[in-house]
Parts: C-alpha cells; sequence; structure tokens
C-alpha cells in the first residue's frame, strides 16, 4: 500500500496551514491497546462475561444499568476507568504535538472519546472537545441539579461477573453518581461541559477566519459519525485540508485527503514526509 502521494499532499497542506484540528474516534485508541467495541463479537471478546449475560455493548452502557442495577452498571465503567487510567498514549499523541510545536500550529482537538488521553498525553485541556462527555467527570444519576464533577473515585470491579465492588454517590443527594457521558437512550446526560468546551472551539474557529486549516481524523466511524460530520464541515471551509485516516472506512469526498491504515501508521506516514 502506498500511502506517499496522500502523506505527501498532508505534509504540504500542514507546512502551509495556520492551524491544526485533531478529530478523532475509538480508532485512535487502538494503538495504545484499547478495544474499539466494533459489533458484539467485538464487545464480548474485550468482555466475554457480557456474552454470558446477553449483554451487547449498548445494553452495557446503558444509563438503565445504574437505575436497575448499579454494581451492573458501574462494573462497566469502574473497568474502563482504570483501564483508561492506566492505558499509556500511543506515540501518535507525540507526534502530533511535535508537529504543532515545530510548525507553530494553533491547535484543537475534537473527539468522541471519553477516556481523557489527549489530555494524558499532554494537551491543553483549554483545547479540547469531548463531545460524548468523559468518564473521568461524574454527575447524579437523578439529577438532582447541574452539578459536574472530578471523577476521583476507586471502583473495585469483579471480572467474572463484572459487577462493582462499591458504587460511587451523589455527593449533594446521596443518590447514584454515574460518569458524565452520554450514553445510548440518554435523557439524564447533563451537557453542560461539553457545551462549554464546544462554545470554546466555536469561538477559536472564528477568531481564525479565513486561515488555512488542517483537520486530521483519526479513528472516526459511520456507526456514530458525529466525528466525521465533524471533520467534513472543517473541510468545507475556505482553504481547508481535511486528512481522513481509518483502516475500514477511509473514504472521503476530494480534494481532502485518505490513508486507508490505523492512527499511528498513518500518522508516522505523514510525520516521514515532514522530514521525520
Amino acid at each position: 500500500m502506498d500511502l506517499l502521494p496522500a502523506a505527501r499532499h498532508a505534509a504540504a497542506a500542514l507546512k502551509a496551514a495556520r492551524a491544526l484540528v485533531i478529530t478523532a474516534g475509538a480508532g485512535m485508541g487502538v494503538d495504545s491497546g484499547l478495544p474499539d467495541f466494533r459489533g458484539d463479537a467485538g464487545f464480548w471478546k474485550a468482555y466475554p462475561p457480557y456474552e454470558r449475560l446477553g449483554l451487547s455493548f449498548v445494553d452495557a452502557a446503558n444509563p438503565e444499568r445504574f437505575d436497575g442495577d448499579p454494581e451492573l452498571g458501574w462494573g462497566f465503567y469502574g473497568h474502563r476507568l482504570h483501564l483508561y487510567r492506566d492505558t499509556v498514549p500511543h506515540p501518535g499523541f507525540a507526534l502530533l504535538r511535535r508537529w504543532i510545536e515545530a510548525l507553530g500550529l494553533e491547535s484543537f482537538v475534537v473527539t468522541s472519546n471519553v477516556d481523557g488521553q489527549f489530555q494524558k498525553a499532554g494537551f491543553d485541556e483549554a483545547r479540547v472537545v469531548e463531545v460524548h462527555g468523559s468518564i473521568h467527570h461524574l454527575q447524579c444519576t437523578t439529577p438532582c441539579g447541574d452539578a459536574i464533577w472530578p471523577n476521583r473515585e476507586e471502583v473495585p470491579v469483579d471480572l467474572a461477573t463484572m459487577r462493582a465492588g462499591r458504587v460511587p454517590r451523589c455527593p449533594r443527594c446521596g443518590a447514584v453518581a454515574r460518569p458524565n457521558i452520554l450514553m445510548f437512550g440518554d435523557g439524564a446526560w447533563l451537557p453542560d461541559r461539553s457545551h462549554a468546551q464546544d462554545r470554546a472551539f466555536r469561538g477559536w474557529l472564528a477568531g481564525l477566519g479565513g486561515a488555512p486549516l488542517v483537520a486530521v481524523e483519526l479513528g472516526a466511524g459511520t456507526a456514530i459519525p458525529t466525528i466525521r460530520h465533524a471533520t467534513e464541515d472543517l473541510g468545507a471551509r475556505r482553504r481547508a485540508t481535511s486528512v481522513r485516516i481509518n483502516p475500514r472506512e477511509p473514504s472521503i469526498p476530494a480534494p481532502h485527503l485518505s490513508l486507508p491504515v490505523g492512527a499511528l501508521e498513518g500518522l508516522r506516514a505523514i510525520d516521514a514526509a515532514l522530514g521525520g
């Protein structure tokens, strides 16, 4: 597979740009060893107990779990919380940061991931939009108010049953607390934190005016196309170039660029074209 032509075009666009927007989906974490839950089979491979329980990803990532069986709800999210805390971001994150510094780019991250890996990799927290929220923040399940607070909980999980040994509680009313994440069929998610991030991003974009911009999309699929739409909206701006890096669903309308590989491989190809 010859990635060189697209990588060279991407490198040229970055060298000519004033700003870089990194748009990222679940595929960005795969090279760090995180599961992407592609289909029921992929979810059950990552979490075999749920196959025995007959629960899909949609079933597990559902606010109903916190209402009817909070130990089971927190079993899934408690395990993910500690997985994300323990995961080391792959070298692609460092490549992106190096480009920003070496090329003098203004930058912002827009991600559907709730894992906090960009912040962990050293990206400015004030320049990250987490469109689906973050596992590192909590809210009340009720909710009893609009409070969103940092998640400093330790939630032990029995890996045989995927049930939590303790359930975090809302400090205000004592009800079950839950991650401040947009789940499937979720009518109780508090979006204020994510909306504030998005307002900051929109203000930043407005400040760029018509300056040349590159959007690099990493591992964003079509099943939940929020990030792909964001990339294409950015690509519609004057003097903007979008680069889609995706091994399974790489297509993007011309004149934008596609690299049909995983996130780290695609970033390394562009880095090589930039001169390493």
